[in-house]
């Protein structure tokens, strides 16, 4: 595997800072890095809400979420991106593989076979061939352009937003500072943990001649002053950026042996802090299909099912992420509230499933019903008799089978007797009750920590049936998720 980076240098700018969600920690506990993405960020930041130097309203988003037995996170993660992406970076070396800084993709082409890639790197310019390749870069991307894959929503230009790293003299960096103010403009001012910069985010105004001037230090400054009405300094800029309003998303995700994820698929409002989430789960539901293809044998068409899962999710972000924009928007005017409007039961995504997927399997009696959990869904954690937890055994790139209940013993013995290479099994005697069952179940749970299959607790049979399908699944017939001009996103 190679991973390539056109920029010289790692960044180091906060970028979307804040937060990791509860589902994205558990993809972090998974990786095995939870330890030290939660010491390098705070899940406590009040959100302190002013009317010039007059604090309004203050309140800590999730405080009331205290972790449950089938969930240990719920609570977001406030972390720089760039330390997210360091902690990422460290087991990835450990692995073998380095990012390739300074390497641009300039072009490529694919067969039936494999991608042929044109690189520009520090020792010239390469060809290598390749079995797949998955384009990660941006809501420009090179790579979905090239493929031809519709980008589908709206711009909106005349909405603009600076944003950047600075340091801040005149506040107490205890709080994340809010000025909502229908007359003199948006200011955000962040404390950014575990460094003495603030993330800084302020409305943009257009000069004399409508044109936006580039984003300044002079010009963050002249926002404080013009909103805040505080004697609040800023200095030593180390990144300036400026964001727009913008809401599309790709009509397909894959082309050939060529795929896309992340901002390269979606992109959408910040409310409700879902794009990099979204982002790192579109690549650990691609990751071990990708896995099973290339080195367990399995046949391409599981490859399908990427799309077929992950651009309903991609729908679902952008809607949400539109409604928590106008959640956040309906409580300034109505003088209600702020940012934490936008953060709701729905936002940290451990609601999310995928029901409807081919590779989702109730083959228990009672399985579809609500009462438990159900092919598709998140799979949930729980304690152990041994004082470990589900989530213990989860961790790593294995598939699980587990047996909830006295009577599943000889169906797992079964599916044990079958040697199947990565499939890790545990017997439960009493069924957890973050499951729900009322009867002894089979659940076998995905590399990605989504249920596969439910089935009866005598059922070995449907475990090793669904097994060899992951081996040669059919191609999924979906619909083309599609985002219409404007803010309305649908599926056709």
């Amino acid at each position: 595997m190679r991973i390539i980076d056109r920029q010289q240098e790692f960044t180091t700018a906060s970028r979307a800072k804040a937060g990791v969600q509860p589902r994205t920690l558990e993809v972090f506990d998974d990786f095995g890095v939870i330890d030290r993405m939660l010491k390098a960020g705070t899940q406590r930041l009040p959100f302190r809400r002013l009317l010039l130097d007059q604090v309004i309203s203050e309140v800590v988003p999730y405080e009331d979420k205290e972790p449950r037995p089938d969930a240990p996170y719920r609570r977001m993660l406030y972390v720089r991106q760039n330390d997210v992406e360091q902690i990422l970076r460290d087991p990835l070396g450990e692995s073998g593989c380095e990012v390739e800084r300074g390497t641009t993709l300039t072009g490529f082409t694919q067969t039936d076979a494999s991608v042929v890639a044109k690189l520009e790197g520090p020792a010239g310019t390469e060809e290598v061939e390749v079995e797949y390749m998955v384009g990660c870069d941006g809501g420009a991307s090179f790579v979905r352009k090239r493929l031809g894959i519709k980008f589908q929503g709206a711009t909106d230009e005349s909405q603009k937003m600076y944003v950047g790293d600075v340091e801040v003299e005149g506040l107490p960096d205890d709080a994340w500072y809010q000025w909502y103010d229908l007359q003199r403009g948006l200011l955000l001012l962040c404390p950014l943990s575990g460094s003495r910069e603030w993330q800084i985010q302020a409305s943009a105004s257009p000069g004399p001649d409508g044109v936006f001037p580039p984003p300044s230090l002079e010009a963050l400054q002249a926002a404080v002053d013009r909103v805040s009405g505080m004697d609040i300094k800023l200095s030593n800029p180390t990144w300036l950026s400026v964001t727009k309003k913008n809401v599309r998303m790709a009509d397909s995700l894959r082309s050939g042996r060529v795929l896309i994820a992340g901002d390269a698929a979606h992109v959408h409002p910040f409310a409700g802090a879902l794009g990099a989430n979204t982002g790192v789960q579109d690549a650990y539901n691609l990751g071990w299909k990708l896995a099973r293809v290339i080195r367990d044998g399995a046949d391409q068409s599981l490859l399908y099912t990427f799309q077929e899962e992950r651009l309903p999710i991609a729908e679902w972000t952008l809607r949400t992420s539109l409604s928590s924009a106008d959640k956040i928007a309906q409580a300034v005017i109505g003088g209600t509230g702020g940012a934490e409007k936008g953060l709701t039961e729905e936002t940290n995504q451990l609601g999310l499933n995928y029901r409807d997927s081919s590779l989702s399997w109730n083959r228990a009696a009672g399985a579809g019903e609500a009462s438990g959990v159900r092919a598709g869904d998140r799979a949930p954690d729980s304690p152990l008799p041994d004082g470990t937890r589900l989530f213990d055994v989860f961790r790593g790139p294995h598939t699980t089978l587990l047996g909830l209940g006295a009577d599943c013993r000889e169906a797992v013995a079964h599916v044990q007797s079958a040697a199947v290479t990565g499939l890790r099994t545990l017997e439960i005697a009493e069924r957890p009750e973050t499951y729900g069952y009322t009867e002894d179940t089979l659940v076998l749970v995905r590399p990605d920590g989504y249920v596969g299959l439910v089935a009866a607790g005598d059922d070995g049979a449907a475990v090793l049936a669904y097994l060899d399908f992951l081996q040669t699944p059919q191609a999924p017939q979906t619909g083309r998720a599609a985002v219409a001009a404007g803010e309305e996103v649908s599926t056709p």
